[in-house]
């Protein structure tokens, strides 16, 4: 069976669920990977009512949906940044606080936790989830106390990034053995502002927190191909970590030279970026080779369409995008082509 198709609902946070899911049916969707943001899934109320949890599910299945994982992106991002008067803009109320930067560390840090146990409850609340029981993930962004160092002047030594990886351990080996506790997995959707962004980092995050068991990827080619990464190697490297998968798009090489892969502090959409988010299929990912690398990797998980392009209406790109993925994906082989050629042995 090929894998299901989903969509991300973050981008979508604007809309509500009641409204989002009957559209992300009709424009092809197979489930929706859900955002701890707007009212798509609350970690608060997830843990407190039974009935919550109840209801979502049949919010879904009224629309012939179903879900895979949670997503805890923005709150993630706190547990490890450098806080600012932008992470006000992204965060819970309860977060954010009086804005003390090692406040908000610490109690984004312990929402990380709830987002965890809150993923499991509503899970086991799933109908039929205990017969047909498949990994709970909760995706999303760490932060990161060296990102801003991230060109190397003044000079930076290794021993003051060693420091930025060890605050990323101490600060999230905690929430792994929470979700451990909880039986859940953390994918990181490794990504420029994270402690991971290539492989490298990835490796280094890995070894960060003592290759903890609940400590993988939400993999996203776009975040890497845009950078120079061999976004498809990054599948043959860490495959058995990764938890959850992205379809996202993105194209580079553009522009009129004003601009690279830093950015020039230039909008999404101006035509002076080197590089831009596209829909899937017409950008300049492999999607081809990252499907065959995926299926050696022998994941299993959703295919989970992240669609952003400030150049294309969202109904038209997210709905093109299922037809994309769903010609896109296909089975490994369980027999090898050229086993027909042998020849038979006489009985």
């Amino acid at each position: 069976m090929k894998r299901p198709v989903t969509l991300f609902t973050g981008q979508w946070a604007d809309l509500p669920l009641a409204e989002l899911a009957p559209l992300a049916k009709r424009m092809g969707y197979d489930g929706l990977e859900l955002a701890c943001w707007g009212d798509h899934f609350e970690v608060d109320r997830a843990l407190s009512s039974k009935s919550y949890l109840r209801e979502k599910w049949e919010l879904l299945a009224d629309h012939g949906l179903t879900c895979f994982a949670v997503s805890n992106h923005l709150v993630g991002q706190a547990v490890c940044d450098l806080i600012d008067e932008r992470h006000k803009s992204i965060l819970p109320s309860e977060v954010w606080g009086d804005g003390d930067p090692e406040g908000v560390r610490r109690r984004a840090a312990k929402q990380m936790i709830a987002a965890g146990k809150a993923a499991r409850a509503f899970f086991d609340a799933k109908p039929g989830y205990a017969k047909n029981r498949h990994p709970v993930t909760v995706n999303g962004f760490t932060g990161s106390s060296i990102w801003h160092s991230i060109y190397a002047f003044p000079p930076t030594s290794q021993a003051y990034w060693d420091k930025g990886f060890a605050d990323f351990g101490k600060r999230w080996r905690p929430i792994l053995d929470a979700f451990d506790k909880a039986d859940v997995n953390f994918g990181l959707e490794v990504h420029p502002t994270e402690i991971a962004f290539d492989l490298a980092t990835a490796g280094r995050a890995l070894e960060a927190v003592g290759n903890h068991l609940r400590f993988g990827f939400n993999y996203d080619p776009s975040h890497l191909g845009y950078q120079g990464v061999d976004y498809v190697e990054f599948i043959r490297r860490f495959g058995p970590r990764i938890f959850h998968a992205h379809i996202k798009d993105a194209w580079w090489g553009k522009g009129m030279g004003d601009s690279g892969v830093f950015g020039g502090h230039l909008s999404f959409g101006d035509p002076r970026r080197y590089w831009d988010f596209r829909s899937p299929g017409r950008g300049d990912i492999d999607f081809e080779s990252v499907i065959v690398a995926l299926n050696d990797a022998g994941y299993r998980g959703p295919l989970s369409v992240e669609w952003e392009d400030v150049r294309m209406d969202r109904i038209h790109g997210a709905t093109e995008a299922v037809g994309f993925v769903r010609a896109l994906d296909f089975e490994s082989s369980a027999v090898a082509f050229d086993a027909a050629f042998a020849k038979k042995k006489k009985s």
